[in-house]
């Protein structure tokens, strides 16, 4: 959330207007009727929110949920690690762009600094929360520099570093590939330093693509979101926290659950109206965009570590 954008002055919702624990309690619980399986808390930076732990404790609860997981930037991560693994939380990923401070910050613009997510990632480990994931978005000329200095750190760790091309979210953005560096460079690059071989996915419509290094140290992913996108097999699903339905990350338009939630209508009704939303999805944002880009590269990533 950008100092520029989110100042003082910006007005956010007014708190009556965000979904309680309870209303997202009662989606998810709909939501794992139709087979949704693994639920994220995310943000924005979820941790902001008081008392997250409990929201967790009500997931937790519910018959029917195989993983639950949290993003966060870390910043809080220290004080809420052991309070979320005894609510019930399962694993959690951490943004983390560099090593260094002055790339962090500045890919960040936060006021704290890269050991404070460091503080919080050994809490996360301390309370049992694993695998632990890490993500690091690479930029060009930011801080391409650090990937081989985050492979160089985590390796060994047992943790998953995962290395996430730049896309510029939204639908008034440029899409510009002057700022990407696409995924088959990055695996060339840790390549070069550590030697890798590719591994089959964990499930079907898994995001990252999965490489182990060659000298058993662990392994990292590479989510190509702009080179090779994903959306063909995509099964995930947003709900914003003022409860609207969102079927993918550049949707301009929600379908409005809220409504249904402080009206009459029951959870059959509600089950309803998310599967008709599901039913006619049809969202390819990123793969349009990437097929209409001047410049892209189209690169298969299948040769390293044959």
């Amino acid at each position: 959330m950008p100092k520029a954008l989110f100042g003082p002055d910006f007005q956010f919702l007014p708190h009556r207007e965000v979904l309680t624990f309870e209303e997202i309690a009662r989606l998810a619980r709909i939501f794992v009727g139709l087979g949704v399986e693994k639920l994220r808390l995310t943000g924005g930076e979820p941790l902001v929110r008081r008392d997250l732990e409990r929201l967790v404790a009500l997931l937790a609860q519910i018959d029917g949920v195989r993983d639950i997981t949290l993003t966060t930037n870390g910043s809080l991560l220290a004080k809420k690690a052991q309070a979320l693994a005894q609510a019930g939380l399962r694993r959690i990923t951490v943004s983390l762009d560099s090593m260094d401070d002055a790339v962090f910050r500045s890919m960040n613009d936060v006021d704290f600094p890269v050991g404070k997510v460091l503080e919080g990632i050994e809490a996360a480990r301390a309370a049992g929360l694993a695998p632990i994931k890490i993500n690091m978005v690479v930029k060009r000329g930011l801080n391409e520099d650090s990937i081989v200095g985050m492979a160089r750190h985590f390796r060994g760790t047992g943790m998953i570093l995962r290395f996430i091309e730049f896309m510029d979210v939204g639908n008034t953005n440029g899409w510009r590939m002057d700022d990407v560096v696409p995924a088959a460079e990055i695996v060339q690059t840790v390549n070069a330093v550590y030697p890798l071989e590719p591994v089959d996915p964990n499930y079907r419509g898994e995001v990252a693509r999965r490489y182990r290094y060659r000298d058993g140290a662990g392994e990292i992913g590479i989510i190509s979101s702009v080179t090779q996108p994903f959306c063909r097999n995509c099964t995930r699903a947003r709900l914003s926290a003022e409860g609207s339905l969102y079927t993918c990350l550049f949707a301009t338009h929600g379908h409005d659950l809220k409504a249904l939630l402080r009206g009459d209508a029951d959870d059959a009704a509600i089950a309803q109206r998310v599967a008709s939303v599901w039913q006619v999805r049809n969202d390819r944002y990123s793969e349009l965009r990437t097929s209409l880009t001047p410049g892209t590269p189209k690169v298969e990533m299948s040769h390293i570590g044959g």
